[in-house]
């Protein structure tokens, strides 16, 4: 057109990153949230689930319903998704060592429906090798691990051809510490080895090979740094479309595209002065919108209050209506590519794409992304110490945290309510239920399905069939967690604790000192405890 601008693009896929308590109270949030305009579901679930647990397992306790909803069956699948029509709906699933489970019971329930597979749309995270080196819920070892996400590869390409099997998951490594280089290469390394699995096992024809690749999907972070973070993404789309063509062949471009959902940085959220995050996230989300050459395909904004606990449905509803202002107000759909030709962005991207293609020839050279676990977990580990180091420092601002920390107290949570709590109730109730549904099951299948299940995990056989089959007899999350613990083992991660660190010996030092004075006055040694919060992703 003559002023330059386009045909309006469609918007993005508009999601809120919800789940928690129960499966029913999860079902009334979501169907609220696609009454305001939400437009994909993006489901969250409880630790328990993710790592393979029922939520009456005594590694459970504490954590039923906390960060995400239980779902340890059938029965809790069909409450969770009630009254929403599954081949209408586009459904991402943040779960990965237990994705072929979870996506076991979304199939039963779609075939419960009538839903043809074929129509079944959505994405299950199912990037296990991300576990070991930022976000902890893994299960199995590596070999078992990339196994799973195989079989799910391969089983959605033959029977769920429109579903997005993995979802190369880049958003915690920046949570961990990554670098943009870091983040390109690692998280593109994994791509590679999972594509390789597949590629090695045979299962998958060399014709039906580039609709796999095209298949893959990522999931991203984007911080406030908006010229590094946009031009991060640029060089993804363009070292994403190398490795499809030079590496796999891939000859359509359609099927080289990088395809990717974002959440933006949660990192870099603050507890202290919390209304400021509502700046920090649209700046995020623009990073990841303004770039045609590079946008999201689906959009979830973390609320202003994240840093605080579970956001209320106003907070989620107010970054929706974020989304729906940039996507509607805005004239930004209306044009082209807004960087094309900028000399600033092209630079920035060509230096990242330089930087992420020596890390990715140096993973190459230990063998690819699962020899270099222990590597790039150091890796992380040290650069999460340099950016803290540079917070304490107040090289890199906070405002509200290291710098500008005076403010006025806030409206927005004056009534004290300012976040939403899970009762202590949900558990048993959860667990009353979980022992029902276990009642009225005809134990016989269960034990049957269980059989199967253990011979194809035992025999090499594709997980996914015995799984549906499994679902569908009223086995339970941690049924099947065990029979696959007892057949592939459980693996500890590397730690990261061998990297190297800078040490200010003069601030330990005064740390040191101030230690002395305080346990002198309270007449004891004073103790450090640490938590580590964090796995909700």
């Amino acid at each position: 057109m003559a002023d330059g601008k386009t045909e309006r693009d469609k918007p993005w896929m508009f999601r809120t990153y919800a789940g928690h308590s129960t499966a029913k109270a999860s079902n009334e949030l979501y169907r609220k949230n696609l009454s305001k305009g939400q437009t994909g579901l993006s489901i969250a679930f409880d630790l328990p689930t993710q790592t393979g647990y029922d939520s009456d397992e005594a590694l459970a306790r504490g954590e039923v319903g906390k960060v995400g909803v239980p779902v340890s069956h059938l029965g809790d699948m069909r409450h969770l998704l009630e009254g929403i029509p599954l081949d209408a709906m586009n459904t991402s699933m943040t779960i990965n060592a237990t994705a072929a489970w979870l996506l076991a019971l979304y199939v039963s329930l779609a075939d419960e429906q009538n839903v043809d597979r074929a129509k079944l749309t959505g994405t299950v995270q199912n990037d296990i090798l991300k576990e070991y080196l930022s976000r902890g819920t893994y299960v199995f070892p590596p070999a078992p691990s990339l196994r799973l996400i195989k079989d799910v590869i391969v089983f959605t390409n033959r029977e769920m051809p429109k579903w997005n099997p993995t979802n190369v998951c880049s958003y915690h490594l920046q949570e961990a510490g990554a670098t943009p280089a870091q983040e390109l290469a690692f998280a593109l390394a994994t791509a590679v080895a999972v594509l390789d699995e597949v590629k090695n096992s045979g299962e998958v024809s060399d014709e039906d090979f580039p609709s796999v690749v095209g298949a893959i999907s990522f999931f991203v972070n984007a911080g406030v740094r908006f010229v590094t973070e946009v031009s991060k993404m640029r060089a993804f789309v363009d070292l994403w479309d190398e490795i499809a063509r030079d590496r796999y062949g891939v000859e359509n471009p359609k099927l080289r595209r990088f395809r990717y959902g974002v959440q933006v940085n949660s990192l870099g959220l603050t507890e202290q002065q919390p209304e400021n995050n509502v700046y920090r996230i649209l700046l995020s989300m623009l990073a990841v919108t303004l770039s045609k050459k590079a946008r999201a395909r689906a959009v979830q904004l973390p609320a202003w209050n994240e840093a605080l606990g579970l956001p209320r449905p106003w907070d989620q509803q107010w970054s929706l209506r974020l989304q729906q202002i940039v996507a509607y107000e805005t004239d930004l759909l209306e044009y082209g590519d807004i960087f094309d030709g900028s000399e600033v962005i092209d630079k920035k991207v060509e230096e990242l794409k330089e930087q992420a293609r020596a890390e990715l020839a140096k993973l190459d050279a230990m063998g690819g992304a699962v020899a270099a676990i222990d590597y790039m977990k150091e890796a992380l580990i040290a650069s999460n110490a340099a950016r803290i180091a540079d917070i304490e420092r107040g090289d890199q601002v906070l405002v509200g945290v290291n710098r500008y920390t005076e403010t006025e107290p806030s409206p927005l949570d004056a009534s004290g309510e300012g976040i939403l709590t899970v009762s202590e109730a949900v558990e048993l109730e959860q667990i009353a239920a979980l022992q029902a549904w276990r009642q009225q099951r005809d134990d016989a299948a269960v034990r049957q399905a269980l059989v199967d299940l253990k011979e194809a995990a035992s025999e090499g056989r594709n997980i996914m069939p015995p799984s549906i089959a499994a679902a569908k007899a009223g086995v339970t999350t941690g049924e099947w967690g065990a029979v696959l613990r007892e057949v592939f083992g459980e693996y500890r991660a590397p730690t990261g604790i061998g990297a190297e660190h800078s040490v200010d010996t003069e601030r330990l030092k005064q740390v040191r000192e101030l230690v002395e004075q305080v346990s002198g006055k309270l007449g004891r040694t004073l103790t450090f405890v640490v938590g580590k919060p964090g796995l909700d992703g």
